[in-house]
């Protein structure tokens, strides 16, 4: 058989975006910049960019901020965080885009990004990119939050988005109340670190959590119908806990499926030396995933191919893998790896392998927050999507 090596070439993956206006924040307004955040936010309208100096001395801006506007936040220095003392509130409108690019809480570690309230009549978003944080707490109702590139010493908790390449103590996808404005795409968390583990806990979204490196997953919730997917995660837990890797637990009464597929597992058993458990109303799938534990199940569920006594190395520090996940995962060519053999367990596998996404911080490069490329092409159009930001 002959082959043949497609390439091709993505332009304007990073674009630029015309702004109406460029309001600048400088330490004591100088060059006729505006002194305070605050100051900047009151001048500016729909559509406009505020560009923030990092003060020389690395002290902080020390002010609350209200975003009331469709607003784009910058550094004036490339690849140079600015400080800001003081919470964040985000007040939601229909249509309302905030983003926020290169924003550091430093060590003020009392101050939060939040949402005031649900939107009406539409939805909001807010774009977190390359900052550094205390919590995230954007989970209101008809609110879209991206984040990507973000180091986060507390929780993020988002209602429906997508989260990419960040660390954080824990990501919690929940939503208390039905969105009125429902979003069209799924919940996507692709590359994450997280040290306590992932979970969800909202009923409105589809979720697909891959190739993320954490303590777990924990499901509470899913929307009536839907189809989800678990797949190549790394799930490494030094600490003996009351819960296994894979927890699904639904408090809702919905019904809908789960799919839990290619992934690699060690835990220390506490209270429990279970893999995987389910309970309650889903329905769940489980294949091809690896685990140093005795590969033991508790509740229904659909399985094939899974071990249990492999040998893995885990290094938490460096969120490598290596050993018995190599080429363990899916045979089938649409989860083949990005060098195209057959799927690793783990989340370096299949098209949102970790090495997407991570050194997160490589020379001070633009960074890519999302890439899915096809597998195979046979026939009809190639759909390559991805998206990136620059620091």
């Amino acid at each position: 058989m002959t082959k043949k090596l497609l390439i091709v070439v993505l332009t304007g993956l990073f674009s630029t975006t015309a702004f109406a206006a460029d309001l600048y924040v400088r330490n004591a307004g100088a060059g006729g910049a505006y002194s305070t955040v605050s100051a900047a936010i009151a001048a500016a309208s729909n559509g406009d960019r505020i560009i923030i100096q990092p003060k020389t001395n690395g002290t902080a801006y020390v002010e609350n901020l209200t975003i009331n506007k469709s607003l784009t936040f910058v550094s004036e220095t490339n690849y140079n965080r600015y400080f800001i003392q003081g919470t964040i509130t985000i007040n939601p409108a229909a249509g309302r885009v905030v983003t926020i690019s290169s924003l550091s809480s430093g060590n003020f570690t009392t101050y939060n990004v939040v949402t005031s309230g649900a939107t009406t009549g539409g939805r909001t978003t807010i774009n977190l990119y390359n900052c550094y944080l205390n919590n995230v707490n954007t989970n209101q109702a008809n609110t879209t939050t991206n984040i990507s590139g973000c180091t986060v010493l507390g929780t993020i908790t988002l209602s429906h988005g997508r989260a990419t390449s960040n660390k954080a103590q824990y990501i919690n996808v929940y939503s208390p109340t039905t969105d009125t404005s429902p979003a069209t795409s799924d919940i996507e968390l692709y590359g994450n670190k997280s040290d306590f583990g992932i979970s969800n806990n909202q009923s409105n979204y589809n979720f697909k959590f891959y190739n993320n490196f954490c303590a777990g997953f924990f499901v509470y919730a899913i929307k009536t119908g839907s189809a989800n997917e678990i797949i190549n995660n790394t799930v490494y837990n030094p600490n003996p806990g009351d819960l296994g890797p894979f927890h699904i637990n639904l408090n809702n009464g919905n019904t809908g499926n789960i799919a839990i597929m290619n992934n690699a597992a060690s835990f220390v058993a506490g209270a429990t030396d279970v893999c995987i458990k389910n309970n309650n109303n889903a329905t769940v799938t489980a294949t091809y995933n690896l685990f140093t534990n005795a590969f033991v199940t508790e509740g229904a569920m659909i399985q094939s191919n899974n071990s249990g006594s492999v040998n893995m190395n885990f290094n938490n520090t460096e969120y490598t893998i290596s050993g018995m996940n190599a080429n363990a995962g899916n045979p089938a060519v649409s989860y083949t790896d990005l060098d195209l053999t057959r799927n690793d367990a783990g989340h370096y596998g299949g098209s949102n392998s970790w090495a997407n996404y991570w050194p997160a911080d490589s020379g001070g490069k633009p960074q890519v927050n999302y890439l899915l490329t096809p597998r195979t092409i046979s026939s009809g159009t190639l759909d390559i999507s991805g998206s990136g930001f620059s620091k």
